[in-house]
C-alpha cells in the first residue's frame, strides 16, 4: 500500500486554538484523516508542539509551520514508501526530526502524520480501525476485544476552570455496569443529577474546557460530597456501582518544594499530600488517583505508591509523558502502577504502543486519555479498544469535542457485538 500523497492543513481545536489536520492518502485512494489535540496543563518532558510563536496571527499559536513542515520535509521522506511499515515510518520521520523531543519539525506535524497512515491503511485492508490498532500491538492477537471503562470528568477545577477548586478533575467510572453502554448511561445519568443539585444550591453551572462543571465551592472535599449525592440521587450506589476517579494534577500546584492549595490557603509538603489523599480514600470510595504528586517528586511518588498503592490506582501522568524510559523509571522505583496514555505526549503511534506494551507486561493499568483541547477526532476510541487498554478518560458526557468519542465506542461496542467485553471492576481488581 504506497503512500501517494501527504497533505496537512491548519484548524482549529475545542478552544479555538489553531491544530494540525494531515491527510494521507494511498495509490488505491485511501484517505486517512487525523487532527492532532493540543494540552493545557502540559507535562515539562513532553514532545513538543510546534507553534509559530514568532508570528502575531492566532496570538502566536498558528501551526502554519507544522503544516509547512508536513507537506515538504515528511512529504517528501514518505510519498513511495509502503503505509503498512508503521514502525519504519514513525521512525524515519523521528530520525528526521533529529532532536530528543520532536521540537524541529514538531511532535503534532509527525503524530498527524503517524496517525492518519495507520487511518488509510486500515482503509485501504477493510477493516476498522480498532482491529489495525490490534494487529498493530504486540498484545496477544485473540478475537477477544476490551470495551474500555469511561473515567468521565463531571467535576473541573484546576487549570480546567476559573473558580475555587484546586484539584483539576474529579471523575465517575462506572465499575458495576454489565455494559460499556450502561456504564455511560449511569455517568450521564448522575452528570444530570450533579447539574440540578448544583443549581438548586445556588452554585454556577457552567462548564470547564472537558465539559464539567466547575463550581465555585468552599473547600475541595465538598466536590467529593457532592459527587456521592449526585451518584445516590441518581439511583446508584457509591462504591459498587459506581467510584471515584480523581486527578488532582499536583504540578500545576507545586512550588519551590511545596503544594500551594491556593483555596484553602495551605502549603503542602509531599508527606501532607499522602496523608490527605489516604484520608480521602478512606473516607469516600475513590480508586484511581492520577498525577496526585508533581512530575518531579519521584520520591513523594514512591511513598504515596506503597501507602495506597495495594488498593489505589496511582497513575502516572506529567511524571511518564508516555515516554518509554520515563516509564521505565518508574517501574524499576515502583513509583506508580498506572499510566496516561496520551498520543501527543510522545508524538507517534508506535512509541505509544510500545509505551502501552511495556506497562502491560509488567502488570500495570493503561488509561487511553484525550486532552483539554480536543477535536471532532475519534482515533482514541480506537486506541482504547484495539489495544485493550480497559480504560479511557476523555471528558465529561458533554461537548461534541468529547461525546464524539463516547459515540464511537458505542458504534465499536454495537459492532463487536459478543466479541466485545466490558470489564468493570475486574480491571482495577489486580492491586487488591
Amino acid at each position: 500500500m504506497i503512500i501517494r500523497k501527504i497533505f496537512a492543513r491548519e484548524l482549529l481545536d475545542s478552544r479555538g486554538n489553531p491544530t494540525i489536520e494531515v491527510d494521507v492518502v494511498l495509490e488505491d485512494g485511501s484517505l486517512g484523516r487525523s487532527i492532532v489535540p493540543s494540552g493545557a496543563s502540559t507535562g515539562a518532558y513532553e514532545a513538543v508542539e510546534l507553534r509559530d510563536s514568532n508570528i502575531n496571527r492566532y496570538n502566536g499559536k498558528g501551526v502554519l509551520q507544522a503544516v509547512k513542515n508536513t507537506n515538504t520535509e515528511l512529504s517528501q521522506l514518505l510519498v513511495g514508501r509502503d503505509s503498512q511499515d508503521q514502525s519504519n515510518i514513525d521512525q524515519l520521520m523521528i530520525d528526521l526530526d533529529g532532536t530528543e523531543n520532536k521540537e524541529r519539525l514538531g511532535a503534532n506535524a509527525i503524530l498527524g502524520v503517524s496517525l492518519s497512515v495507520a487511518k488509510a491503511t486500515a482503509q485501504s485492508l477493510k477493516i476498522p480501525l480498532y482491529e489495525y490498532f490490534h494487529q498493530l500491538s504486540a498484545t496477544d492477537n485473540n478475537n477477544q476485544f476490551i470495551l474500555p471503562v469511561p473515567m468521565c470528568n463531571i467535576l473541573n477545577g484546576g487549570a480546567h476552570a476559573s473558580n475555587s477548586v484546586d484539584f483539576q478533575e474529579f471523575m465517575l467510572m462506572p465499575v458495576g455496569s454489565e455494559s460499556f453502554s450502561e456504564g455511560l448511561r449511569w455517568v450521564v445519568e448522575s452528570y444530570q443529577q450533579l447539574r440540578t443539585l448544583l443549581a438548586k444550591n445556588s452554585y454556577d453551572t457552567s462548564v470547564g474546557d472537558e465539559g464539567g462543571f466547575a463550581p465555585n465551592l468552599k473547600n475541595n472535599r465538598s466536590a467529593l460530597h457532592l459527587l456521592i449525592d449526585a451518584i445516590q440521587i441518581a439511583g446508584y450506589t457509591p462504591g459498587k456501582d459506581m467510584v471515584i476517579a480523581l486527578d488532582p494534577a499536583m504540578t500545576e500546584l507545586w512550588e519551590k518544594g511545596k503544594y500551594n492549595l491556593s483555596s484553602e490557603s495551605k502549603l503542602m509538603t509531599s508527606t501532607d499530600m499522602i496523608k490527605l489523599w489516604t484520608e480521602w480514600c478512606n473516607d469516600f470510595p475513590i480508586s484511581s488517583i492520577e498525577d496526585g504528586l508533581a512530575e518531579d517528586d519521584w520520591n513523594g511518588w514512591q511513598n504515596l505508591t506503597s501507602a495506597i498503592g495495594k488498593n489505589v490506582q496511582i497513575v502516572g501522568d506529567d511524571l511518564f509523558v508516555t515516554n518509554i524510559n520515563r516509564l521505565k523509571d518508574g517501574i524499576e522505583m515502583k513509583a506508580a502502577n498506572s499510566i496516561l496514555i496520551k498520543l501527543n505526549q510522545v508524538g507517534s503511534l508506535s512509541e505509544t504502543i510500545n509505551a502501552i506494551t511495556l506497562a502491560k507486561q509488567s502488570g500495570w493499568t493503561t488509561i487511553i486519555s484525550h486532552r483539554s483541547g480536543e477535536t471532532e477526532d475519534t482515533t482514541i476510541a480506537h486506541l482504547a479498544v484495539g489495544t485493550g487498554a480497559g480504560q479511557i478518560k476523555t471528558g465529561a458526557p458533554a461537548r461534541t469535542d468529547r461525546t464524539a468519542k463516547y459515540n464511537e465506542l458505542l458504534r465499536i461496542e454495537e459492532l463487536l457485538a459478543e466479541k466485545g467485553t466490558y470489564p468493570g471492576i475486574s480491571i482495577l481488581n489486580h492491586h487488591a
